[in-house]
C-alpha cells in the first residue's frame, strides 16, 4: 500500500492536473450522446467508490448497502425538490446532513461488527431502506417511482445542458477527491492506516479506533448521499429497483478491481466496469437474445478473479509494470556505465 501511495500521492497535483485534463478535453472526442451520458454516470458513481475506497482500503470495513445511501440522498432531495418546493441545493445539503448522521448513529454498533458479518449488517440496512421506499409511497411514489424532479441551475445557468452538468459534476467529484486525498495525507490518514493494519494495536496506543471507522463510514455515506441527488437532479426520475442491493454489490466490485487502496483506483475501476457493464449488455442483447440485467451474472465471477490475479486492482497492475520499466532503466543505466569505465 505504501508504494501505491508513494506513487499516486507524491506527486499530487501533477496527478490531478492531469485527471483535470482529461475531464476538461474529454468532451471534444466524444461525439455520442450515448457516451456522454455514460461518462456522466461514471461521474456520479465515482463520487461514492472514492468514500467506499476510504471506508474499505483504510479502514478494513466492507460495506455492501452503500447503495441505500445513494437512495437516501436522492429521495431526500427528490421529494423536498417536487412536493415541497424547495431550492434543490438546500435538498442536497439535507440529504447529505441527513445521511451523515443516519450513518453515524447506524455506524455505532455496526461497525462493532467484523467481516462477513459486518457485510450481512450492511445487506440488512439496505433491504430496509429498500422496503421503507416502497412502502412509503405518499412521498416517495413507492414502485412507480418519483418524477417531476428538477434540473440543478447554477448563477442562473441550467444545468440541464448534458455539457454544462457534465463540468459541474466532474468539478464535485474533484472536490471530493482532493478533501479525500487531504484526509489521507493528514495525522487521521496516518490513523487510519494503523486501524486497517491492526486495530487492536491501535488501541493499545490510547486511540479510540471506534470513533474513526464511524467517522469515515459517515463521510463515505454522505458522499453516496450527494451522488444521489445529482443522480436524481440529472435524471429527474428515481425509483427503489435502481437503489437495490444489486448497485451495491456494482460498487463493491468498481472499488475492487480499481483497487482498494487508491482514490484513483475507485475512479479506474469504476470506469472499467461502466464499459464493462454495457460492453456484457450489447453481447447479450444482440447475440445472445438474453434480457434483463445479465451483467449481475458476472460481478462474482470478477470478483473472484480479482481476488486471485489482482489483489491490488488495476492500480496494483500499472505499479507492477511501472516497477518493471524504472527496473529495466536502471539495469540499462548500470550496463552503460560499466561499458564506460
Amino acid at each position: 500500500m505504501k508504494n501505491i501511495e508513494t506513487m499516486l500521492y507524491g506527486s499530487r497535483w501533477r496527478e490531478l492536473l492531469v485527471f483535470l485534463g482529461i475531464v476538461f478535453l474529454s468532451p471534444i472526442f466524444i461525439s455520442s450522446q450515448y457516451l456522454f451520458t455514460l461518462f456522466i454516470l461514471i461521474g456520479i458513481y465515482s463520487i461514492i467508490t472514492v468514500g467506499l475506497s476510504l471506508l474499505i482500503g483504510y479502514t478494513g470495513q466492507i460495506s455492501i448497502g452503500h447503495a441505500a445511501f445513494f437512495g437516501i440522498g436522492a429521495y431526500i432531495s427528490g421529494v423536498l425538490t417536487t412536493k415541497y418546493e424547495m431550492s434543490a441545493w438546500g435538498a442536497m445539503l439535507i440529504g447529505m446532513v441527513v445521511t451523515f448522521c443516519l450513518a453515524y448513529i447506524i455506524g455505532i454498533p455496526v461497525l462493532k461488527l467484523k467481516g462477513h458479518i459486518l457485510a450481512l449488517a450492511t445487506i440488512a440496512i439496505n433491504v430496509i431502506v429498500y422496503i421503507l421506499l416502497l412502502g412509503l409511497s405518499e412521498y416517495t411514489g413507492g414502485a412507480g417511482g418519483l418524477v417531476g424532479i428538477p434540473n440543478l441551475s447554477l448563477f442562473g445557468i441550467d444545468l440541464g445542458n448534458q455539457l454544462y452538468f457534465y463540468y459541474f459534476l466532474w468539478g464535485i467529484a474533484f472536490l471530493v477527491i482532493l478533501f479525500s486525498m487531504n484526509i489521507i495525507r493528514s495525522s487521521i490518514g496516518r490513523l487510519l492506516r494503523s486501524i486497517h493494519d491492526s486495530e487492536i494495536g491501535t488501541e493499545t496506543l490510547g486511540i479510540n479506533a471506534a470513533k474513526y471507522k464511524v467517522m469515515i463510514f459517515s463521510i463515505s455515506a454522505a458522499y453516496a448521499s450527494l451522488a444521489g441527488s445529482l443522480y436524481a437532479h440529472y435524471i429527474n426520475f428515481i425509483a427503489p429497483p435502481t437503489f437495490y442491493i444489486t448497485f451495491s454489490i456494482l460498487l463493491l466490485v468498481m472499488v475492487m478491481v480499481g483497487g482498494v487502496h487508491s482514490i484513483w483506483g475507485a475512479i479506474i475501476g469504476t470506469t472499467a466496469i461502466m464499459f464493462l457493464n454495457e460492453f456484457i449488455r450489447f453481447i447479450a442483447h444482440n447475440y445472445l437474445n438474453v434480457s434483463g440485467e445479465v451483467e449481475i451474472v458476472f460481478y462474482g465471477l470478477i470478483i473472484i478473479l480479482v481476488m486471485i490475479f489482482m489483489p491490488k486492482g488495476l492500480v496494483g497492475v500499472f505499479e507492477r509494470l511501472r516497477s518493471n520499466v524504472l527496473i529495466k532503466n536502471r539495469m540499462k543505466k548500470s550496463v552503460t556505465s560499466e561499458k564506460g569505465v
